[in-house]
Formats: structure tokens, sequence, C-alpha cells
């Protein structure tokens, strides 16, 4: 196991690491006191910049331009935090070890980035399923009230701060900012047309900052460390401004899955082999890998790093493996695929591309809001070309309709769902192409596709 020093996750292996008592023994609510008493709300927006925080929930904005953004308050215009916990992208579950191990340093960091931005008021949106995460947010809540550092006058400091928490009803839709918003504010959980975007026009029409969990999870030690410090943590050079620590988590076929923090630009490699403690079994090979959570393409061992131009920013990984490049938010933009929410999904030979895919895609038709047409039709068309191919009823060129029906949802809608779905879709045919044709000409066996797979193992379970 790689022995990288553990920041973000340091108080995780403490005994009752979710309790005042011990986060603070352990240095929690430090920094908000020093935020509060000795810096002004620009300072700490100058080191957040610094820090070159790139937004750990799935785009990857940097944190510190976000802020920036923020409309200056009209008369009568209050200024809010939402905290988006919702964290539904399947195969993510990073957020929730910070809400159910270390809730105060999600409190510590909503209290100086709330100060920062001029804000009095923070909703913690968090998915209705994560029922841990909201009882130790909420008992965390009432022990900072209790010691002061929320209320009338946290650190002694004229700045009121209130922190609510708000489960969501476990829509997907419910994790793209807009959506998450209108959900707050009690209506149907539908993205919005942008512009206005929240900083301008967010929840209750206030201007409004909405940022990850382990984004403002990161704040304290931003503060700790100064912005610079910390955005030196990252193995990427400083001009790539991908700065710092982040958690990794990683699922499927390897021996330890789980949630590992190390600095930003380890590799896939790494991740698997060291971190995840290899393939599960060592007689099946890897067969690929889903980056960060099931919208991101998925990516394979023998592809190459395309870049001979000696101006090319990956220039330096060209001719390398996907695997052996810097896992970061720019340099798997520049291999077409996404970093996402850092959390891999590993697929050993046993796995079927065509029942991944059809697996993936009848949760993106379910979980469409059915607000735009290309997403509410191409999601439920594409899981339904992908079921008459397992069923054995398709035909080769159905194959090249996916690829169609993903074409025409990409970019033509309000949100990132549609092309969430398309391009997950387009790189397994792009990838696995002949064994989509293979199905198409054959169907997939019973013992391949996971739902009738499921439903004999109940049944017989059931008889016996």
């Amino acid at each position: 196991m790689p022995s990288y020093q553990n920041i973000l996750s340091n108080r995780y292996t403490l005994a009752r690491s979710w309790t005042l008592e011990v986060a603070e023994r352990a240095g929690a609510y430090q920094q908000a006191r020093k935020a509060l008493t000795s810096m002004t709300p620009d300072q700490i927006k100058a080191e957040v910049k610094a820090a070159n925080i790139r937004g750990r929930g799935g785009a990857g904005f940097p944190a510190g331009m976000k802020w920036g953004f923020l409309a200056p308050k009209k008369e009568g215009q209050e200024v809010y935090l939402v905290i988006n916990a919702d964290e539904g992208e399947p195969g993510t579950f990073k957020d929730r070890t910070i809400m159910e191990k270390d809730p105060h340093r999600l409190i510590e960091g909503c209290i100086i980035a709330m100060y920062a931005i001029g804000a009095h008021k923070c909703w913690i949106y968090v998915r209705c399923e994560l029922v841990l995460s909201i009882a130790r947010l909420e008992a965390a809540i009432r022990e900072a009230h209790a010691r002061g550092f929320l209320g009338a006058r946290p650190f002694g400091k004229e700045h009121a701060l209130d922190i609510h928490v708000h489960p969501g009803a476990g829509a997907y839709i419910c994790g793209e900012e807009t959506s998450l918003l209108n959900s707050l504010e009690g209506k149907r959980g539908e993205p919005r047309l942008k512009p206005p975007f929240p900083a301008v026009k967010g929840a209750f029409g206030m201007p409004t900052i909405v940022n990850n969990v382990e984004t403002i999870s990161a704040v304290p030690d931003v503060v700790a460390m100064g912005g610079e410090a910390w955005s030196n943590i990252s193995l990427l050079p400083p001009e790539m401004k991908d700065g710092g620590t982040r958690l990794y988590g990683i699922s499927g076929h390897v021996k330890r899955p789980g949630v590992y923090e190390a600095p930003v630009g380890i590799t896939m490699r790494e991740l698997i082999y060291d971190f995840g403690g290899g393939m599960l079994h060592p007689d099946r090979k890897l067969k690929g890998v889903i980056p960060g959570g099931s919208s991101t393409p998925v990516l394979r061992e023998q592809d190459k790093v395309e870049a001979k131009d000696p101006k090319h920013p990956l220039n330096k990984w060209h001719g390398k493996s996907h695997l052996d490049l810097p896992m970061a938010v720019d340099t798997y933009r520049g291999i077409g695929t996404m970093l996402g929410t850092c959390c891999a999904i590993v697929m050993d030979t046993s796995v079927s591309m065509v029942e991944a895919s059809r697996n993936l895609m009848k949760f993106y038709a379910h979980e469409s809001c059915g607000q735009c047409t290309p997403c509410r039709e191409g999601t439920g068309w594409l899981a339904n070309v992908l079921d008459q191919i397992a069923a054995g009823k398709g035909k080769p060129s159905d194959v090249d309709l996916l690829v169609d029906i993903s074409n025409n949802m990409m970019g033509n809608t309000i949100c990132a769902l549609a092309d969430g779905t398309a391009m997950p879709m387009l790189a397994f045919v792009r990838k696995f192409r002949k064994e989509f044709l293979e199905a198409a000409e054959k169907g997939l066996p019973q013992s391949a596709r996971l739902d009738e797979a499921i439903r004999s193992q109940l049944v017989r379970r059931e008889a016996a």
C-alpha cells in the first residue's frame, strides 16, 4: 500500500471520530477560529483560488473561480451556500465517508466558506438513502451549535451562521445543481435553463454557491497550510492547476475495494494494483475500467496516449497506456474520458460489456427527468435496443443505431444527463465493437445477463 500522507481523512481511524469531543481533540475547528478571527473574506478566497481545488463532485470546475462568480449582493438579498451531498452516481461512495466518519470537517469547511462568501445560511442536501450520514451530520450540527461554533456570534464574530440538513428523495437528477436547488425549494427536481447561473440567481432566487462535500471539506486544510502549499501536494506540474489531495474510490473486481486518499495525479494502475490490491481473480485479466462514476467513458489498458506534438499538454505521456496517465481533470479530458468523481469501477474478462452498458442505460432511462425530448426518448431507446440485442432479437445495424442515438443526444439538452448517458455508450461501442456485433447476431447467454441470472438465483433460493 502506498504511503501518502492522509490529510483529508486523517481522523477516519479515530474511535468515535464523528463526535465533537474526538474531532476537536484532533484539531477540528482550529482553522475556522483562525479564519473568522484573523482573516478577511478576501484573504480566504485568495487562498482557495491559489489551492487550485478542482470541484470534487464530477465537473472539475475550479472552486476558487466559482466563488469569484458570486454576484454582488443587492439590497434585500442574501447569499446562500448549498452543499451537494446527493452522491447518486453509480460507483461513487466517497462523500459519505466524510459525512459518516468526520462530519465536523464538513461543518468546519461550511463555516469558513460561509464567512468567505458572505453567507449566513447553508443547506446540506443529502440523498435520503444515506441515513447514517444524515444522522451524523445533524448530530454534528447540534454539537457545533452547543459549543458556539454556529449561531449568532460564532467564535465571537458578528457573523451569524446556521446550517440545515435537507434530505433529498433519491432522484439521480438532483445531483445536478439546479435540479437540486429546485428540489430544495420544494419543486419538482428538474434542471433549470442557464444563465442565470446559481451564483447570480440560485436558491430561493438568491445568489448561491453550490459545492460538493469533498470540495468544502478541503477548505480547513487550505486555510491551515496556505493555498499554494496545499496545491503543491499534487503530483502534477503547477501549470496544470489541479492541486491538492483527494479521495479515490475503487470497486468491482479488485481485492481491496474502498476509499483511499492520495495526491492528485496518481495513475489508474496505482489505484487498481497498489491501493486496490490488484485483480480479484488471478486468472482473469483487466478488461476495462470506468474511471470516475458511470457517466465517464470506459478505459482499456491497451489504449495509448496519442500526443506526438511536443507542445501537447500530454506529450510527456505519449505512447504510454491510459492506465499510466496521471488521474486529473484535464489529463483525462485529453484522452476522451472524464475524471468525474474519481471513483473507479474495475471489470475483468468475465464481464459482458454489452450487459454492462445495458445495465447502465436502464439506469439512465429510469432516472431521466423527462424534461428534454432527446434525453427522455434517447435513454429509453438505447435501453430498448440493448434489450433486443441481449434477447437475440437484434441485428448488426443495431450497433450503429446505438451510435446514432447517442450522437443525437449529445449537446441537445438542458443538463448533462444525456451527455452522461451517451458518452459511456459511445465508448463501450467504440472499444468493444466486436463484442456488440457478436451479441447482435447471437444474443447474450443467460449466464451473461445480470437480470436473468439474478432472477434465476432468487427463484432457486426461494424454491430451496
